[in-house]
């Protein structure tokens, strides 16, 4: 099995070093017989931040297959909450990669593992339905005492030129700026640019 390894220490003072959680991980890979391929280190990020170079180098490689299984520490040295670990094991799922926490013994390539991530993801689904309700209850009282919601009455469609979008795009700017420009999200017009090309 190929493996990488993903670390995180938030400083490296306070006795904090990555090589802490290594050591222990590429000795579990070789109790396995299991080959690590790399290994993956953020240093100095908070994990309060879903996005982190070595993270996002790891996702990336998760894309092209270049492994088969992720090995971390604990949870928390990988996921910012359990929604971004739930999205994160989706992922690899769906390309067929293993994931392992060494700290709480999870393994998604055994029958616990998969039942672990199953009670994870229902959890995280009904927290998703309580959150929609609440926002649904809060729409209706809003919606009795009399106040609109959702967008300005006659605001309509966003009007963008994506014939000028393109040309500022092509000359250098960024989708951010030139959305910026129209007075509208990057995701809206990266949205309508590809409702053109389609």
């Amino acid at each position: 099995m190929r493996t990488v390894l993903y670390a995180r220490v938030s400083t490296l003072d306070k006795g904090q070093n990555p090589e802490t959680q290594l050591r222990e991980l590429r000795e579990y890979c070789q109790r396995r017989g299991w080959t690590v391929e790399k290994e993956f280190v953020d240093v100095g990020v908070s994990g309060a931040k879903e996005s982190r170079p070595q993270l996002d180098l790891l996702m990336k490689d998760a894309a092209k297959r270049r492994f088969d299984a992720v090995i971390v520490w604990r949870f928390d040295r990988f996921a910012r909450s359990v929604s971004h670990l739930l999205r994160a094991l989706e992922t690899f799922r769906a390309l067929g990669i293993e994931f392992v926490s060494y700290g709480e013994a999870i393994d998604t390539s055994s029958a616990v593992g998969k039942m672990t991530f199953t009670v994870l993801g229902a959890v995280a689904e009904l927290e998703r339905s309580i959150l929609m309700e609440r926002v649904n209850a809060g729409i209706r009282r809003a919606q009795a005492a009399g106040t609109h919601c959702g967008r300005p009455k006659g605001s309509g469609a966003a009007v963008i030129d994506l014939s000028a979008a393109r040309v500022q795009m092509a000359a250098g700017a960024s989708l951010r700026a030139v959305a910026r420009s129209f007075a509208v999200s990057p995701s809206l017009l990266c949205k309508r640019l590809k409702e053109v090309a389609v």
